[in-house]
């Protein structure tokens, strides 16, 4: 006997572990608590709204429908368009794969999303850019942003349908991809969702590309489906701590990242507060703190006085951990606090382990933004 098909979706779901699949399967779910959501919408110009009346595309309706489930909202991200109320976003027009990646630690580190909805990969395929390992680059960043940001849901949608030729002989076999991706991510426990979006039709689009108003408005239905399947599974409260400055006791000065590279070894230093993105840190509750993507990092895990300090990929090392202590940082597997060197008040300064001593150049307060 065969089995409904609206049964065999719920099972295909139950089998991927939670919200594995966004599907008309899932449109009755309701809210399992209102939970905050800080959402950042990340991809290229669909993201931004490209073709829709409003320039809002997806955003606005995601908003409006979150909104109306009960969720207190806060869309994040470096980029502002469209005429809705909270227009930040990460969708930049003509990016691949690779170049969104290319900024993608930055602004996790900055903005601190709970929720990332990623749409990406039209580009890639429209523009016939290394089509066999497009699907490889997008495993890669979604890797990217849970590593990022662990206690986050990443919504990965599938690419809207086209009538670009070029694009819709690879989309297929790029879409069939990504719920594989998905399961080995939940596989690693990790909260990634996969979010169908073959409810667009080539009747939905502005152009050869674009959705229209309608065909976003569908993708604005998968999207809130995916977040409300996220909620319901109790992946929404584990997001991660505000993020801002670290004011060091000499006045004036900041904790910082120089030149505000992500680049492993990249020296952390003391520098005149300036609210960039290289002075903006989160306290994990693993006990590191992070910026621009990165852990902050005693060289080489030695703990002896004058260990210069730097930012490296986060690892899980004991070298990366810092615990408040009276206004200090401390590394606990060297005893050590974090120090600027003399007390120094010289911009560029690299900071450094040393034996705790409670002087004003040990001493650290977390500025978070109101």
């Amino acid at each position: 006997m065969k089995r409904p098909l609206t049964a065999l979706l719920l099972a295909l779901v139950a089998a991927l572990g939670g919200p594995g699949i966004a599907s008309t399967a899932q449109a009755a779910a309701t809210p399992a608590s209102t939970a905050p959501v800080r959402l950042m919408p990340l991809g290229d110009s669909i993201t931004w709204g490209y073709g829709s009346s409003t320039g809002n595309g997806y955003r606005a309706a995601l908003y409006d429908g979150l909104a109306a489930d009960g969720h207190p909202l806060d869309f994040v991200g470096s980029l502002r368009g469209g005429t809705m109320s909270d227009p930040d976003n990460e969708g930049h027009s003509g990016y691949r794969i690779d170049q969104v990646a290319a900024l993608t630690d930055a602004v996790l580190a900055q903005y601190q999303p709970n929720v990332v909805t990623l749409e990406i990969g039209t580009n890639d395929l429209n523009g016939n850019y290394q089509v066999a390992t497009a699907t490889a680059r997008l495993k890669a960043m979604v890797d990217q942003i849970t590593r990022d940001v662990p206690s986050a849901t990443v919504l990965v949608a599938s690419l809207v349908v086209s009538t670009s030729s070029t694009e819709e002989q690879y989309r297929g076999a790029y879409n069939a991809a990504i719920p594989g991706i998905v399961q080995s991510e939940q596989a690693a426990g990790r909260h990634v969702g996969y979010v169908d979006m073959s409810a667009v039709t080539t009747a939905d689009l502005s152009d050869y590309l674009h959705p229209n108003d309608r065909g976003y408005q569908k993708m604005a239905d998968a999207f809130r489906q995916g977040v409300r399947a996220a909620d319901s599974a109790g992946w929404l409260g584990g997001s991660v701590s505000a993020s801002g400055p670290v004011r060091s006791g000499i006045a004036g000065k900041c904790l910082d990242v120089r030149n505000g590279s992500n680049a492993d070894g990249t020296a952390a230093q003391i520098y005149a507060c300036n609210n960039a993105a290289a002075q903006n840190w989160t306290a994990y509750p693993d006990g590191t703190l992070r910026a621009v993507g990165k852990c902050l990092d005693a060289t080489g895990r030695r703990t002896a006085n004058g260990t210069q300090i730097e930012i490296w990929t986060c690892n899980g090392g004991a070298n990366q951990v810092w615990q408040a202590v009276n206004g200090a940082y401390v590394n606990p597997v060297s005893g050590r606090c974090l120090d600027d060197p003399n007390s120094s008040t010289t911009d560029g300064t690299q900071l450094q382990l040393w034996d705790c001593n409670g002087q004003a150049n040990q001493k650290w307060t977390a500025v978070v933004p109101g």
